[in-house]
């Protein structure tokens, strides 16, 4: 299996990012989130770029991330630098000064959710579904920031089905909580994400600018919970959850 990549590219004025690992339903790499990075801090420095859109290969979004990168994990600071090196990638999606749109097909799942919380505006396919599994499958846990994004984006009750029960929210659900602007077929998503990208650069983009980071502050006021990350992180169940997951086996949860 690749270890992916991140193609960026810019048309127009519109600035483009791809994952593309699909034969891992796009579940990310480290290497792909250093990628997302690099592409992040072009589309921030070019002044021509008036709109960003993220999407996926194949028929995923994004997977989240390779569950392969926990396995050196041996500490709950482990899970700490793992936690600030994905909220900073996030964090420079936020911080992106044009507006921007994720294209979602089929799964958007944990890594590949809040990336998708962090854009502006999402479109999806019936078929997509979001969610962090993380409850049923790994034993691990976001940061009290990612957390944040998803309680902003989603609200506390889908918030926490998603995060306590492990369910999926499904592409209807998400279309009327306001998580995604528009649903689309395969066949029409493109013409549907061009005709937003047309209208966003249409609009006046220090306004858009100053309105965009004045949400993302309004959201950033935080509580500290690194706490949190390495009761998660330190847990005898994160090992345990990560080589079921790998094994394609039912954790055995005991609370330790």
């Amino acid at each position: 299996m690749s270890d992916g990549t991140v193609h960026f590219e810019k048309r127009g004025g519109i600035a483009s990012i791809v994952f593309d690992r699909p034969d891992a339903r796009n579940a990310l790499t480290m290497a792909m989130y250093d990628q997302l990075a690099v592409a992040c801090d072009a589309i921030a420095r070019d002044p021509e770029v008036r709109v960003a859109t993220f999407r996926g290969t194949g028929k995923a979004f994004a997977a989240g991330t390779d569950i392969h990168e926990f396995l050196s994990f041996s500490s709950a600071e482990d899970g700490i630098a793992y936690e600030q090196r994905i909220d900073a990638t996030i964090t420079q999606i936020e911080k992106l000064p044009v507006p921007t749109i994720a294209a979602v097909e089929g799964v958007a799942m944990g890594g590949g959710l809040l990336i998708a919380a962090a854009c502006d505006f999402r479109v999806a396919t019936p078929a997509a579904r979001f969610g962090v599994p993380i409850a049923r499958t790994l034993g691990n846990c976001l940061s009290v920031a990612s957390t944040a994004r998803l309680v902003a984006a989603l609200g506390c009750g889908l918030s926490k089905r998603l995060l306590l029960l492990g369910d999926a929210i499904s592409a209807e659900e998400a279309l009327r909580c306001g998580f995604v602007l528009e649903l689309a077929s395969p066949e029409n998503i493109d013409e549907v994400v061009r005709t937003l990208c047309t209208r966003l650069a249409s609009n006046a983009p220090i306004t858009m600018r100053v309105a965009k980071e004045s949400i993302r502050r309004l959201v950033e006021s935080l509580p500290a919970g690194e706490d949190l990350v390495r009761a998660a992180y330190g847990s005898e169940d994160f090992r345990a959850g990560v080589r079921a997951f790998l094994a394609k086996q039912q954790p055995k949860w005991t609370g330790r």
